[in-house]
């Protein structure tokens, strides 16, 4: 969408209090002793309906309240000896029933008087004037008879009305006259011809005159133009028909709007243009109008005086009109007098300055008398302008008035002295909550009260000092105002006001806003007819403000039409058609801001539909970091192109580049439909964050870096894992742990403190702190005895949280003692089963892991066989108290022994033991060998086996019949 948006600002309740009371003159609470303020006054010169009763306005407020009285024409106007006339209760504001009398009898200068026994106030002099319409004079008007090509003034000369009437000309079917340049009405309601056509000729040039007080219309009698072609006049060059001649003055007064005219007969008609000697138009204030023929200035200056020129020109030549311009002014304030609260023996100033031209003269009165016919004070200094008061005393309050006039009108004010003694107040509501937008001006009010006046201090909660510098400004009135206010500007303030009486303190909240953004909008949309349009307006805002949607349709409201579906985000037109072409804005509000956005739609012709291609999605752009805190941000994007396949998620990614730089990390992932997402964050790290889109096609590429934010360090949020005690000698525990991750540590300098303690024996903790390892060797421990242990992470902000105490233990030493008691129980020829009986524990020096036994053959117990064989080991588990030796040899000598173990190694072993195995099944003979083979016998030659396993006492010979005959 358009990305030339509106955004805006929307005061709140809290704002407009603020402003309000930074404009307003000081404020005296209504229930401490002060003279009248006038509140509420009609205007100066007021134009009544004669229609309706005449309500002339007059309110003021004061401690006691006031009474109220009226002058008219400069003397008492007495009120309760005209039955007409009744004043409104707790007010001075009188009612005229005119209904049985003429308006006019009422007529004159009125003046409202508010007094108590602190002084006297009055309102400005307000002269009532009846509106007047007055009817038509009757007049015939003859025919104009022209020539074509002539000039022509058509009079009008409405009556005078009051206020004057509004001029316009029209025919006798209340159509408006076609103008032109050619053909234009003057300021002064007369009609111009530069030069009249044939066509001009018609009976019904009316002037019409409406009085817009009583919403009358009256009209002139008819004139008649008829133009002659017999002998048409030729052209001319251009001559200034208004104002004539080629110098003129014009007067105006400062403010006002200036209208300078310029209407130039001549054939062809010449066309008028303005010019400022000696300087340039001031664009912002200059408009033309009546076909440039008027040039308007508004709201005049003295800078406006000076010459202007109007030129009217045509073929033939040029001309020009000088209109001298001056500004004149009625006065106007440079500093109106105010209210002035003294205390008890201080000194104070009123001023009443204003300019003018001519320049303004300056009057006094005290409580509405001319301060020259008042009583003499002393402790009174008046110098034109100004009035001194020095060494106030209590009971000298007045309403002091300041008139000041010219031949163009005047100024009055009413300000009064008030000598009061009183402690501070604070005026502004306890506990206020402000609530504005992020990189905006936050203005926190503290209106107060106290005679002498209160200084106003504000502190911030969690910082100690007087908040006065930047990014803090504090006004007159005591505001505090934060220029850009930031989220960590959020928090609670608090104003004391301080003087000699006493001090008062209040406070009030600010909370930082978010502001709203539209983050996805089209602008420019192709449709073809007949099909369907969307709009998408997505928008990012605080979590705490929720926005409403408003659509429009080229400026206006949409359309009444069930075919414009208005969504949450998103404008869905069905069926488009020519008619909706046009610019549709998206206007997003919450109580606090607004965004817009507009997208141009237009309609074409169909087109046969192209194949349809399914790609990866494009990368999201556009994004955004919000919401900025020390542990979340929130994360604002807008999708890139679908390639017509739905985006199913969006992969959130991020790089730390203070830990691991060029590394992408997957965060998190959110459903296709969302485009924004709060991420939470560790503290300490350099944070950038991409976004990839999903659809079924795979994953788009990255998208562009965000922009860095680094969030500020904090103590570590948790404490090493895998932490253990473990000995590796006897007199040592070796205690490790698996170090933080840089993105864990939450700050610089991270250390850990390593803790530790007998267990069931220390009271107190022993510790140190190491950095950049991941272990620390406890020596001189007593061997094998258990010991509580932590680990706690530390860096520059701060301890971890209280670390988990785990079981560790210090080194083992080999077992002392062997097993006792050794037995052994032969089964058979290659079985054996011994048994001992446990080691005592506390003779283990460590965690007993089992017993081994140790045997190996010493010999055969066949003479034949007398050599040693390798020594075997068979494990047990340490609950075990016997073992099965297998795999012997028969008719051996075996030896044993068995000893413990523990981590450490093998303890002592017993002392050796013999057994002897049982004869045994003897192997098969080494050598079978036929010899001599006869038809009826055989020889068969054999040599002992290998493995006797005893004496051999024997040998059996078997054989059988055989099917196969060798030969």
């Amino acid at each position: 969408m358009n990305r030339k948006r509106k955004y805006e600002l929307l005061g709140g309740p809290a704002l407009v209090l603020v402003l309000g009371h930074m404009i307003s003159a000081l404020e005296v609470p209504l229930d401490l002793p002060q003279p009248p303020t006038i509140t509420n006054q009609s205007p100066k010169d007021y134009i009544i309906d004669p229609r309706e009763n005449i309500v002339i306005h007059c309110e003021a407020k004061g401690k006691p309240h006031p009474s109220f009285s009226w002058t008219r024409n400069g003397t008492h106007f007495n009120i309760d000896k005209d039955p007409r006339v009744t004043m409104k209760s707790d007010s001075g504001t009188l009612v005229i029933d005119i209904s049985r009398e003429r308006a006019e009898v009422y007529e004159g200068v009125y003046q409202c008087i508010a007094r108590n026994e602190h002084g006297t106030a009055v309102s400005n002099n307000i002269v009532i004037r009846q509106s007047r319409s007055p009817l038509w004079s009757k007049e015939r008007n003859d025919p104009f008879v022209v020539q074509e090509g002539v000039s022509l003034i058509l009079p009008c000369r409405p009556p005078a009305g009051l206020p004057p009437p509004i001029v316009f000309w029209m025919d006798n079917n209340f159509q408006r006259l076609p103008q032109s340049e050619r053909v234009s009405q003057a300021l002064n309601g007369d009609l111009y011809f530069s030069n009249v056509l044939t066509e001009d000729t018609r009976n019904d040039y009316i002037c019409y005159a409406r009085f817009p007080h009583t919403q009358t219309i009256q009209q002139k009698q008819p004139i008649t133009v008829k133009v002659l072609n017999d002998s048409p006049v030729g052209e001319r060059r251009p001559s200034f028909m208004l104002p004539p001649g080629s110098r003129s003055t014009k007067m105006v007064l400062r403010g006002e709007d200036l209208e300078l005219e310029c209407i130039a007969e001549g054939l062809p008609t010449p066309e008028i243009s303005w010019s400022r000697e000696n300087a340039e138009l001031p664009s912002d204030r200059t408009s033309d109008h009546s076909f440039q023929k008027t040039l308007k200035i508004a709201e005049v200056t003295e800078a406006d005086a000076g010459d202007y020129r109007c030129t009217a020109s045509n073929v033939l030549d040029t001309v020009h009109h000088i209109i001298t311009v001056i500004v004149k002014a009625a006065p106007y304030w440079r500093k109106a007098p105010k209210n002035l609260i003294l205390a008890p023996r201080e000194t104070g100033v009123l001023t009443c300055q204003a300019k003018g031209n001519p320049k303004p003269t300056v009057t006094w009165s005290m409580n509405g008398v001319p301060i020259e016919n008042t009583p003499k004070d002393p402790s009174r200094t008046i110098d034109d302008d100004t009035i001194t008061f020095s060494d106030a005393q209590t009971g000298s309050s007045a309403v002091y008035q300041c008139n000041v006039s010219n031949e163009y009108g005047y100024l009055l004010a009413n300000a009064f002295v008030n000598v009061l003694n009183e402690p501070p107040r604070i005026l502004t509501s306890l506990n206020q909550v402000y609530q504005v937008i992020r990189d905006t001006p936050a203005l926190l009010d503290c209106a107060s009260f106290g005679s002498p006046i209160p200084n106003i201090t504000w502190f911030k909660e969690g910082e100690n000092r007087v908040l006065s510098k930047d990014p803090y400004g504090l006004h007159e009135n005591g505001t505090l105002e934060i220029h850009e206010a930031q989220p960590l500007n959020s928090g609670r303030y608090t104003c004391v006001a301080t003087n000699d009486l006493g001090k008062k303190e209040n406070h009030v909240y600010l909370e930082v806003k978010e502001p709203t953004r539209i983050v996805k909008q089209d602008e420019h949309k192709e449709v073809e007819r007949s099909k369907n349009a969307v709009f998408e307006c997505r928008v990012t805002h605080d979590p705490s403000l929720i926005p409403t949607v408003t659509w429009l349709k080229d400026s206006g409201e949409l359309p009444d039409d069930e075919r414009f579906v208005v969504d949450s985000d998103s404008l869905t037109i069905t069926g488009v058609t020519e008619e909706d072409e046009g610019a549709y804005t998206c206007i997003m509000n919450t109580t606090l801001d607004q965004d817009s956005a507009t997208a141009i739609l237009t309609v074409v012709e169909a087109t046969p539909p192209p194949p349809i291609v399914y790609e990866r999605p494009d990368p999201p752009t556009d994004l955004e970091l919000t919401d900025l805190q020390s542990r979340s941000v929130q994360l604002t994007w807008t999708p890139g192109d679908e390639h017509n396949s739905e985006i199913q998620s969006f992969l959130i990614q991020y790089e730390d580049a203070l830990h691991q730089p060029d590394v992408w990390l997957n965060l998190t992932d959110v459903p296709g439909s969302k485009t924004t997402a709060l991420l939470d964050l560790s503290p300490y790290a350099h944070y950038a964050f991409r976004v990839l889109a999903l659809n079924k096609m795979g994953l788009s590429q990255p998208s562009a870096r965000s922009q860095e934010y680094r969030t500020a360090g904090a103590a570590p949020d948790e404490n090493p894992s895998g932490v253990e005690g473990v000995g590796t000698e006897p007199n040592n525990m070796v205690i490790s742990w698996k170090p933080l991750t840089g993105l864990q540590s939450n700050g610089p300098e991270l250390q850990y403190k390593v803790i530790w303690r007998l267990k069931d024996v220390d009271n107190d903790w022993s510790s140190v702190t190491v950095a950049n390892v991941s272990k620390f060797v406890v020596s001189g421990t007593p061997t094998f005895v258990p010991y509580e242990i932590k680990v706690q992470a530390v860096n520059k902000f701060g301890s971890g949280p209280e670390p988990e105490v785990f079981l560790g233990y210090s080194g083992e030493d080999l077992p002392t003692v062997a097993p006792g008691n050794i037995r052994v129980q032969v089964q058979n020829s290659t079985l054996a089963e011994v048994h001992w009986d446990p080691v005592p524990p506390e003779t283990v020096r460590g965690r007993l892991k089992g017993y081994r036994v140790h045997y190996w053959k010493e010999r055969s117990l066949h003479k034949h066989h007398p050599h040693l064989e390798e020594q075997q080991v068979l494990t047990f588990s340490r609950n075990k108290t016997h073992g099965k030796l297998p795999g012997l040899h028969p008719y051996s000598l075996y030896t044993f022994n068995v000893r413990a173990f523990n981590g450490r190694g093998d303890g002592q072993h017993s002392t050796n033991q013999q057994f002897k195995t049982p004869e045994g099944v003897p192997g098969l003979p080494a050598l079978l060998r036929v010899t001599n083979i006869h038809l009826d016998s055989v020889t068969l030659e054999w040599e002992p086996p290998f493995e006797r396993n005893g004496l051999l006492t024997g040998y059996t010979l078997r054989y059988q019949p055989s099917e196969y005959c060798y030969t």
